[in-house]
């Protein structure tokens, strides 16, 4: 019988806020697994710390929920000790871009096939409305002045996800809206076949100390096939715009993975792939 959505759901029932955009982000990956018939015993879901850390809980499959900031390492780890799984790490805009944006680049330019889905609300939901890496000025994008750590107002400049992503090399760039959840399930679809580092950027509103739908209504833009994800440059000034947020497959581009790189060089060290002269190549490296 093939899969379907609820045979991806474990007894652990969500515990997000009403109205918090990771149930959305949650359903999709459903839709996406069941539609690519995803086999939960070859699956790990990795993520870190935060209210979007909890989604391993909730799905039927292998679950790592490391330290903070920490996701993409751990990640890597298993893609490299075991490449036939389909590995996803899952977090939120702090747990990626604060304590964990230093891993970012590395596995971007290393091209781990792995699918990044990070769940961006523009502020530390978990632990009462801080200001985090995303959180908007007031003066462009999301418009959040307020919080916890800043009630005189956001004086800092926002990260810009989708810039970064693409600065550090990452070979698929992509951005959803738990609004829109089917179009949220096609792009986990494109990710995690694209063969590479993929990143979502899920647009994902707190609406306890975030409330942001309204303005995103308002400032999304689906790309629909105006755009042409193979164009760099295009996606760049598509990620530069900050007064709007396109939705959809961003950039993407064939390259090698880290996990090709890797064979290669077996290959090149170990031409008759013979286990014995392998264990002499690294012996030989051994001091003394």
């Amino acid at each position: 019988m093939p899969f379907q959505p609820k045979d991806y759901k474990t007894d652990a029932k969500p515990i997000w806020c009403p109205g918090c955009g990771d149930f959305a982000v949650l359903a999709g990956l459903y839709q996406a697994f069941a539609a690519m018939q995803i086999d939960p015993t070859q699956t790990v879901i990795v993520s870190g710390i935060g209210c979007s850390s909890r989604l391993p809980v909730f799905v039927k499959s292998y679950g790592f929920h490391t330290v903070h900031g920490r996701t993409l390492p751990v990640a890597t780890g298993i893609k490299l000790a075991n490449p036939e799984l389909t590995v996803l790490a899952m977090g939120g805009d702090g747990d990626a871009f604060a304590i964990g944006g230093g891993h970012i680049p590395h596995a971007a330019r290393r091209n781990v096939d792995i699918t990044y889905v990070v769940m961006d609300n523009f502020i530390y939901g978990l632990t009462k409305g801080q200001t985090s890496p995303t959180t908007g000025s007031g003066e462009i994008g999301h418009g959040f002045k307020l919080t916890t750590t800043s009630p005189h107002g956001q004086y800092e400049m926002p990260l810009n996800p989708l810039a970064m992503l693409l600065t550090y090399g990452a070979s698929f760039v992509a951005r959803g809206y738990s609004s829109k959840p089917k179009q949220l399930a096609e792009l986990y679809q494109a990710a995690m076949k694209h063969k590479g580092f993929s990143f979502i950027q899920v647009l994902s509103p707190c609406v306890v100390f975030n409330r942001t739908y309204d303005e995103l209504d308002a400032a999304i833009i689906p790309l629909e096939g105006q755009h042409d994800p193979s164009d760099y440059h295009a996606a760049m000034n598509l990620a530069l715009d900050t007064q709007t947020e396109h939705l959809g497959i961003i950039y993407q581009k064939e390259r090698p993975t880290l996990t090709d790189r890797f064979d290669a060089i077996l290959d090149k060290t170990n031409p008759d792939g013979n286990p014995q002269d392998l264990q002499k190549l690294f012996a030989s490296y051994r001091p003394g």
